[in-house]
């Protein structure tokens, strides 16, 4: 089976009519963006948008030989003007299935948003899932039966990444899923800011007029099993590591600050941070960090090592100069050590959180000196152990390595 993307945009398109955002003045020549359209084997139309006759036409082929035209959208499709000799655009009801001539067979797969999502399956036996804008398959809650996998994914996976982690959790993404976002607007920069940030969860996103052979494999890059997002206060780094795995199912969120009973400012932070992710994740309040890394298992979104260097630090004794010249820096390489042995050797998917605190104001006292300094070594230590390594800085994202 062959897709072509007529377009791989929102709704409005990219750039949107008469936005003024940043990401609208640079999505320009090839970074334009039409309304997502796929034509499938030159039989099938999923969605008709403006100017598809013309966007087939530039890539090469003709909307001649459509038999049917279906919609996903949530309303009844674009209001444009179906060209001479287009059958009628329809939208099958959920569930429901048909056949095409060509031997295609395509199923209305119900959202848990407005819209209809479909899958076609190829006269070959090759499956696609298409979804709509804002939309994830219902039904898929955790316990759901697993579902046979799809060959070739494409979705909204920007704006709704949880879809793709729910798709993983019931087996209908696996690793040689070709995961494409479609439905690409204004809310990620252009060229390497999207590829970055679709290749954390994956996936991959393609120019407009692209056509694709489903089943064949596409060289993703893998998603890094080792990451270290660092930053200064409020740039933006928990924000970035979160986004790295939401479209992941069953995630662990291990938080090392605690609870700090009765402190309402931290409580406050800390209420954002768990408003902020995917309800389906785990939360674990710990800095017994070792034994979580030695495990087996779903992926960890450690947050942050800043914390749990001054857990360490306490334990040891660190701020009295005597304690630590007597044993306590000694006692404090070895629970780094330790933890770092543990980042090197662990099997899951992890991405951990530091601050980067060495490059401001050096601080007034000889403790804070002490914590920057070795703040700044557990940062290079782990940093080595990564496959990728972040820094945030104003909310951007700067790759060190990987």
């Amino acid at each position: 089976m062959e897709v072509t993307l007529l377009g791989t945009g929102a709704p409005a398109g990219l750039p949107r009519p008469d936005c003024s955002c940043a990401v609208c003045a640079l999505s320009l020549a090839a970074h334009a963006r039409a309304a997502t359209a796929l034509l499938v084997d030159g039989a099938l139309l999923l969605d008709l948008t403006p100017g598809a006759a013309f966007a087939a036409a530039r890539a090469g082929h003709s909307l001649g030989g459509v038999q049917q035209v279906l919609l996903s959208h949530p309303h009844d499709g674009p209001a444009v003007e179906v060209p001479a000799g287009l059958p009628q655009p329809v939208r099958v009801p959920d569930g429901r299935e048909l056949t095409l001539l060509t031997g295609h067979r395509v199923r209305a797969v119900a959202m848990d948003a407005p819209g209809t999502g479909y899958t076609v399956t190829g006269p070959d036996g090759q499956r696609l899932l298409y979804l709509p804008p804002g939309g994830a398959p219902a039904g898929l809650e955790e316990g759901a039966t697993p579902a046979e996998g799809y060959d070739m994914v494409l979705a909204d996976v920007v704006g709704r990444p949880d879809a793709l982690a729910k798709l993983r959790a019931v087996g209908a993404v696996g690793p040689t899923t070709d995961v494409v976002a479609v439905h690409l607007d204004h809310d990620v920069p252009p060229g390497d800011e999207v590829r970055r940030r679709l290749a954390a969860a994956g996936a991959r996103a393609v120019p407009d007029g692209t056509t694709l052979a489903v089943g064949v494999y596409e060289d993703v890059p893998d998603v890094p099993r080792r990451t270290l997002v660092l930053g200064g206060a409020r740039s933006g780094k928990s924000v970035e590591a979160e986004r790295r795995l939401e479209s992941f199912p069953d995630v662990l969120y291990v938080a090392t600050g605690g609870s700090r009973g009765g402190d309402t400012e931290w409580a406050s932070r800390v209420a954002t941070h768990r408003e902020r992710r995917p309800g389906s994740w785990r939360t674990a309040e710990t800095c017994d960090l070792v034994p979580l890394l030695a495990q087996e298992g779903a992926p960890l979104l450690i947050d942050c090592l800043s914390l749990w260097l001054t857990d360490a630090m306490d334990s040891v004794g660190a701020w009295d100069d005597a304690v630590w010249a007597d044993g306590g820096e000694r006692a404090l390489r070895a629970r780094v050590a330790e933890l770092v042995g543990a980042v090197r050797g662990t099997r899951r998917t992890v991405v951990l959180v530091s601050n980067e605190v060495g490059s401001g104001i050096v601080p007034a006292t000889a403790s804070g000196r002490r914590y920057r300094d070795e703040l700044g070594r557990v940062n290079a230590a782990v940093g080595a152990e990564c496959e990728q390594v972040l820094l945030v800085v104003a909310g951007q994202a700067v790759v060190l390595r990987g």
